[in-house]
């Protein structure tokens, strides 16, 4: 009895588990998530190239200074 009742519980487990993971290949899921990662994506490009702009600026006023050379808005 309590060998049935094992297997019973197994087999429905198994049966979830399968659900679960044939759900998670549904198409409407697949594009949502796919969405999600390239938003996140694109959200983690914009901070590193804003992040970089502003350093290649503190960098290139720091060479400007340090060499002399006029300010790129001050054409004389």
């Amino acid at each position: 009895m309590i060998r049935r009742l094992f297997y019973l519980s197994l087999g429905a487990l198994a049966a979830v588990w399968v659900m679960r993971r044939l759900q998670a290949l549904h198409p409407d899921h697949v594009a949502r998530r796919t969405a999600n990662h390239a938003t996140r994506l694109l959200e983690q490009v914009r901070d590193f190239t804003s992040d970089a702009l502003g350093e290649a600026a503190e960098r290139e006023t720091v060479l400007r200074a340090r060499f002399g050379l006029s300010d790129p808005d001050n054409h004389h």
